[in-house]
């Protein structure tokens, strides 16, 4: 599953960065998003909250923080904008609903395992789907109404 997960992550990437019509829709003026803002408090978050003050403890702690707000960017961009084609709403909504899934995992193995405790990991990712909700209230709006996908300004 790993391999699956990176080798799909690596073609989207690619395919984003690499696909002549995809990256023509890129707006480097719009993207102005310091993400100095998230990656310093996650950093500073995982160092004071954690499980072990270790090395690799901490950095995980930090992929867990910087995970959680790492799709602020795509958002702010695509509320800057304001345009927002079927691929890209559609890529946004999938990333949402796989961390919506992953809560209702997180809820399946609390009742059914021993000792399966993982706070830190249920805040991040209850706080990445709550920063999705917006998103997935317009997205429900334009697909219920079947106007194009906008966000407000």
């Amino acid at each position: 599953m790993k391999l699956i997960f990176l080798g799909s992550s690596f073609s989207i990437v690619w395919y984003i960065r690499r696909h002549r019509i995809v990256r023509r829709s890129y707006d480097k003026d719009q993207d102005t998003f310091r993400h100095l803002f998230l990656l310093l408090p996650c950093l500073l978050l995982a160092l004071v909250i954690n499980e072990r003050f270790t090395f690799k403890e901490v950095l995980w702690t930090f992929s867990l923080y910087l995970e959680a707000v790492a799709i602020l960017p795509q958002l702010v961009l695509l509320q800057r904008t304001r345009n927002i084609d079927n691929l890209t709403g559609q890529y946004v909504f999938l990333l949402g609903a796989y961390r919506a899934l992953y809560i209702l995992n997180w809820i399946y193995r609390y009742f059914t395992e021993e000792h399966y405790v993982h706070w830190i990991t249920w805040i991040a990712g209850t706080i990445q789907t709550l920063l999705y909700g917006d998103f997935f209230y317009y997205y429900f709006q334009s697909w219920k109404n079947n106007v194009r996908l906008e966000l407000p300004a």
